[in-house]
């Protein structure tokens, strides 16, 4: 579960300075600070296939792929997070004042996990619609091959696709690139998977 440091008020320069010091990750929403639980080995595979292949598929296009570690600054909420993944559009648009912090995705993905499954859906998904950049949402499920897909298509217009089943493929609107299920859930292992082990006895 995600915990807020303490009940204490703080400014975005407090919190700013505190995260560059610290090791763990922290949102700031509105002037609290939370601490962003760590990720499982599952977590850790789906954005990690999901950067490698729209890093690679989206090479010489004026476009960048970022995972995890980059600060994402949301004005209109005062929130400072770290989305699992983001392509950002060149040139990068940074917050005043800051070489660290970038303004303007235009695709967003979030490996949903039990405890900010919630949050990423509702609350934080609101934030994210703020951004003028922003077009594409991808909520991913790390424990079902399931895929939920927002496509801006006007001013407060969002179209939702959902996809299920490692035969699916998710394409993505703001730019030309389709990426398989199966590729995204490699090396994915599901709870209640069974391993099928094949004996050398012939029936009798």
């Amino acid at each position: 579960m995600t915990s807020t440091l303490s009940q204490r008020t703080y400014t975005v320069d407090e919190y700013l300075a505190q995260e560059i010091g610290s090791q763990d990750r922290h949102e700031y929403r509105q002037g609290e600070i939370v601490l962003m639980p760590g990720g499982t080995p599952n977590h850790n595979r789906i954005a990690g296939n999901l950067f490698a292949f729209l890093n690679f598929g989206l090479k010489r296009q004026p476009l960048e792929v970022f995972i995890a570690d980059q600060r994402l600054w949301i004005p209109d909420r005062r929130i400072y997070t770290y989305p699992d993944v983001m392509v950002v559009g060149q040139p990068i648009e940074l917050q005043e004042g800051r070489k660290d912090t970038i303004t303007n995705p235009i695709v967003i993905a979030e490996v949903l996990s039990q405890s900010t499954r919630s949050y990423d859906k509702d609350e934080k998904f609101a934030a994210y619609r703020t951004i003028p950049s922003f077009r594409e949402y991808l909520l991913i499920d790390q424990y079902n091959s399931h895929i939920e897909h927002y496509t801006k298509t006007e001013d407060q217009a969002w179209l939702f696709r959902e996809y299920d089943g490692l035969e699916a493929t998710v394409s993505f609107q703001s730019f030309d690139f389709s990426l398989s299920l199966a590729d995204l859930y490699d090396k994915v292992d599901f709870p209640g998977e069974e391993v099928q082990v094949e004996s050398d006895l012939e029936p009798s």
